[in-house]
């Protein structure tokens, strides 16, 4: 667990204040409590808040969401993604004709991508994100099993990046409604995701200077267009997908790949070729509908955890305390006792380096308000979360071990057939 080891590294002879000289050290401001600070609460926590960031210190995000449409998008994601009971799944009819493939079309691997992306939202500061959305499909012609036309557009542009994540929202949720359809054109979104981002030609976005630029890829396949027939694997989808990836890097722009379902795992070699080509991350999400709580775990400050440490008491918040969100601002509780205490916080960057900050509050006990009970549940709340989190992220990362050991086995025995006369 990256707080375990963040705390270990800091029990081991680690300085108490880590001087910030380089721009890729790791920058921590504690926005609340402030120095001094007097802090009351009924039990012995006191609330943490604030950002950390590392990499050259990025103030600001525009973040564009790329959206899979496409027509397999409309299976089940196997989560009760609305809520109402019942969980969608296919059924099987007395023919093929009449087989239903999802009972219930709101739980969606589609559904789950666009609850996904709304939980985010909630976990950005619109004071310093912005984010835009870009959806992908590709229209086929029944006849041909091809694109209806060479010159079609597969992607669209639901929202320009924005501060207004309420609009945003909404932009999302008209995806959702319009419904899966087409094939998959994955070239196309991430080209569209481009240009907004980087405010090439064409764009309805402003890039912003100095922000980190980031496309946030959600697909459940492999690439089936724009070259051949849509049910057939062509090189050229791949290679055309890489390609536009490539063009991102060289403006500066990360991608960060999600793979829904056993189509996007077991076939992911465009999805990890595209986040490889840009230094991002490819998340494997065995089923589709956990995406809803895993994407609020990607960062984009290249901070991996916050931790926070009462070294009056010598008593560390546990390791569900300290919630830290993508842009690298974090919230939580500290352990604390009635008088003055003197408070650690602590973040590791991606990189290994890492960076402390400290202060001295005066904490006094008194009955809890409504706005502080509130607080405790939400806590507690996010606890939760963060454990069914740590749960699924352990599991991505026996994946990436297994894939990892497979690729070196395929490279070893490729050598050796190749070494043979």
């Amino acid at each position: 667990m990256p707080g375990t080891v963040l705390a270990a590294a800091l029990l081991c002879g680690a300085p108490s204040t880590v001087a910030l000289a380089s721009e890729d050290a790791v920058r921590i401001v504690v926005d609340s409590p402030s120095a001094g600070d007097v802090v009351r609460g009924r039990t012995d926590l006191a609330p943490l808040s604030g950002v950390a960031t590392a990499g050259g210190r990025p103030t600001s995000f525009d973040l564009m969401l790329v959206v899979d449409v496409s027509g397999s998008t409309r299976y089940p994601s196997g989560i009760d993604i609305d809520g109402d009971g019942e969980l969608g799944r296919q059924k099987a009819g007395l023919v093929a004709a009449l087989d239903t493939i999802n009972t219930d079309p709101d739980d969606s691997i589609l559904a789950a991508e666009v609850a996904g992306a709304i939980r985010l939202l909630d976990q950005l500061d619109p004071e310093r994100v912005r984010v835009g959305v870009v959806s992908f499909s590709g229209e086929i012609d029944p006849a041909t099993g091809r694109r209806r036309s060479f010159d079609q557009v597969d992607s669209l542009l639901e929202h320009p990046l924005s501060s207004n994540f309420e609009s945003v929202e909404q932009a999302l949720e008209a995806v959702r409604l319009r419904g899966p359809h087409g094939g998959t054109n994955m070239e196309a979104g991430v080209k569209h995701a481009l240009r907004e981002v980087a405010g090439l030609g064409g764009a309805q976005s402003v890039p912003r200077n100095g922000a980190k630029k980031i496309i946030l890829l959600m697909t459940d396949g492999k690439p089936s267009l724009p070259f051949g027939r849509a049910d057939v694997e062509d090189p050229e989808d791949v290679a055309a997908v890489v390609a536009a990836a490539e063009l991102a890097r060289s403006a500066g722009i990360t991608i960060n790949v999600f793979g829904l379902g056993p189509n996007a795992i077991d076939y992911p070699q465009a999805a990890t070729a595209v986040a490889g080509a840009t230094a991002g991350l490819y998340t494997p999400v065995r089923r589709p509908g956990d995406i809803v709580s895993l994407l609020s775990g990607v960062s984009f400050a290249n901070v991996e955890d916050v931790v926070a440490v009462n070294l009056t008491l010598g008593e560390w918040a546990g390791p569900n305390d300290i919630l830290l969100r993508p842009d690298g601002s974090f919230r939580g509780f500290v352990p604390v006792r009635p008088g003055v205490n003197r408070i650690r916080v602590s973040a590791l960057a991606s990189d290994g380096t890492r960076g402390s900050t400290e202060l001295d509050i005066l904490f006094k006990h008194q009955d809890l308000t409504d706005g502080e009970l509130e607080l405790e549940l939400e806590r507690i709340r996010d606890r939760s979360r963060g454990l069914e989190l740590l749960m699924e992220r352990e599991r991505q990362e026996a994946f990436r071990k297994r894939e990892r050991e497979r690729t070196l086995s395929i490279e070893v025995d490729e050598r050796d057939e190749e070494s043979q006369p």
